[in-house]
């Protein structure tokens, strides 16, 4: 690829506080909260988590698009973040399989894009500040304008997502002779949680976010399922609602992310804004009930209030994370339930909590 003359381009948060870059030659202009991904590989996986959905990613990994994307990599149909921040771009890409450049997939999704941005300092910045409302763009001299849209944009605090990523009609995925139906309530649900089910013989079906859980019934599933996604999930009340008639009915019910904070809200455990998030694919955490440790992925911007679930007598706490002790894994006591906060599919990341899909299994079975 030839060399591109990078214009000038900046960050700014809602604070005020600039950091300047260059673009990477899509121009315009991405509002979003502003958070940070620590993870060395991956970006595809990451741009394309609907998790992400309403957020600016800034990489802390120096080198993004040098190994360039392949289209099987993709959690979802399309990029879901709403800006990126990089230190280095590559525009060109050495891997044999790629089948795009990076540069190229980005473009044909119009995603603004920042780099030659020191994102040691921004992230440093962002890790002492907290998490909060950005643009970043193209448009110089703007700077006072762009400031007060930020102020008038929503917080992510009590900010509604999932309908934005839903899907809006149900699909299957797998084979329809599996051994296992699944009913999963889609609230940003990553390509990687379907295939890791198909590998324990299930066949899911998959529903918008707001079906209640008579529809869900209709499909005669064996077990249940409530996906990751975007934003706060205490507005989510009928997905609420549904853990609450599941659970009711004791059947075997699966929640990651998004999926577990709706658990936990449905067993009256109260969620909270973090300050900064969990965004990585190095975590540890450790599995209270083995004793053993896993490293995780992990993206989340809320989490479960560790000492309202253990005051609660239906709720045994499996995992914590090691880092700052936050809730990363509960169960009930007396119900086919369980849920973690973390990412056991991956993608990108490493394999240690893939026997959650077992488990799962095993609760259809028992």
């Amino acid at each position: 690829m030839k060399y591109r003359s990078k214009k000038e381009a900046f960050v700014l948060l809602a604070d005020g506080t600039q950091f300047f870059g260059k673009s990477i030659g899509i121009e315009g202009t991405a509002f979003g909260e502003i958070c940070f991904n620590t993870g060395m590989t991956g970006y595809q996986e990451i741009f394309t988590d609907p998790s992400y959905f309403g957020q600016i990613m800034v990489t802390t990994n120096t080198h993004i698009g040098n190994y360039g994307v392949l289209e099987n990599e993709s959690q979802s149909k399309g990029i879901s973040i709403s800006g990126l921040i990089c230190k280095d771009f590559s525009f060109n890409f050495s891997r044999p399989s790629g089948t795009e450049s990076l540069y190229g997939y980005l473009e044909r999704h119009n995603l603004v894009t920042v780099s030659d941005v020191d994102t040691r300092a921004l992230v440093n910045y962002i890790r002492k500040n907290g998490a909060m409302n950005a643009v970043i763009s193209t448009k110089i001299g703007q700077e006072k304008k762009l400031l007060k849209e930020i102020s008038q944009s929503p917080s992510m605090e009590g900010l509604e997502l999932a309908s934005k990523v839903s899907t809006k009609e149900a699909y299957t995925f797998g084979s329809s002779k599996a051994k296992y139906r699944i009913a999963a309530l889609d609230l940003g649900i990553k390509n990687n949680i379907l295939m890791n089910m198909v590998k324990q013989d299930m066949y899911v079906k998959v529903f918008p976010f707001d079906t209640p859980f008579e529809k869900l019934e209709e499909f005669s599933p064996d077990g249940y399922f409530i996906s990751n996604g975007p934003g706060d999930p205490k507005p989510l009340k009928k997905a609420q609602e549904v853990a609450k008639k599941i659970i009711k009915e004791n059947k075997p019910l699966f929640g990651i992310c998004l999926g577990h904070q709706i658990i936990a809200l449905a067993n009256g455990i109260p969620t909270f804004k973090m300050f900064n998030g969990h965004r990585g694919i190095n975590h540890p955490v450790k599995n209270l009930i083995t004793g053993k440790g896993e490293i995780t992925s992990q993206n989340h911007g809320f989490a479960v209030e560790m000492e309202a679930a253990k005051a609660n007598t239906d709720i045994e706490i499996t995992h914590i994370h090691l880092n700052d002790g936050t809730l990363a894994g509960m169960r009930m006591r007396h119900k086919k339930c369980f849920s973690v906060q973390y990412h056991p599919e991956a993608g990108p990341g490493p394999n240690d909590a893939t026997y959650l899909f077992d488990i799962f299994k095993e609760y259809i079975n028992n």
